[in-house]
């Protein structure tokens, strides 16, 4: 049974940072490409960070130069650092895994930035 168990949200002053973490079970982790996505009430889910098996990434404009997606293949965990936090990064962040058709989600954290 693959899982992906997310932590680390909470709320936050803006200017302030957070560090969410995915861990993944069930899954040959170090195959898949990782991704961080959020979504906000009202809003679609989009992409925020993707990790690939490789070790490159990719980040949405909006969280580019404050947000870090690393990933540790021991411990079968992706992270995002989260810095310079906005209240438009207030949302519920959601961790992915992808290798081709293979498309699993957790559960979500919510992450809110008080102003």
């Amino acid at each position: 049974q693959v899982r992906l168990v997310e932590s680390g949200g909470g709320l936050v002053q803006a200017g302030g940072s957070l560090r969410l973490s995915c861990v993944a079970s069930g899954i040959t982790f170090n195959r898949y490409s990782m991704g961080w996505y959020r979504q906000a009430p009202g809003k679609q889910r989009e992409l925020v960070a993707r990790i690939r098996s490789g070790g490159s990434t990719n980040y949405a404009d909006s969280v580019q130069g404050r947000f870090t997606i690393s990933r540790d293949n021991a411990k079968n965990t992706v992270y995002l650092q989260m810095s310079s936090l906005k209240p438009e990064d207030t949302a519920v962040y959601y961790c992915n895994a992808l290798l081709a058709a293979l498309d699993y989600w957790g559960q979500g954290t919510q992450v809110t930035v008080s102003s």
